[in-house]
């Protein structure tokens, strides 16, 4: 499956942003979709996930709360609505996919593999 994110800018602290994914390819439907972010120097993490075979959304501590994903199965589409925002949030942040992700690796990167390329979002304190 093909990822395409966009939807990222630059707001101030306790502002919002949504951010979009645009999935396309066969059977895209049946993907495990999450969000992922990686700030300058650090590693990327997990943000929010759900597994394909339910509507359960599972999130990071760090922004639970505050984050929303949401996925609309017909349209293809994958959404992190982001309220709150913090300048901890600021990064690159990436939606990925994959048919073989289960529970205990939703918050692995290296289980996904298909990655969109990534927006920025960058929070001003």
């Amino acid at each position: 499956v093909q990822l395409q994110a966009s939807g990222g800018g630059m707001v101030q602290a306790g502002g919002s942003l949504r951010l979009s994914c645009a999935a396309s390819g066969r059977a895209s439907a049946a993907y495990t979709m999450a969000w992922f972010r990686q700030a300058p120097g650090k590693e990327r993490e997990f943000v929010a996930g759900m597994l394909r075979n339910n509507g359960y959304t599972h999130y990071a501590d760090s922004v639970k709360g505050r984050f929303t994903s949401s996925r609309d199965v017909a349209k293809n589409m994958l959404y992190l609505q982001m309220s709150s925002l913090k300048p901890e949030d600021t990064a690159v942040y990436y939606c990925a996919g994959s048919a073989s992700v289960i529970l205990s690796t939703l918050r692995r990167s290296s289980a996904y593999n298909s990655w969109g390329q990534g927006t920025q979002v960058t929070v001003s304190s």
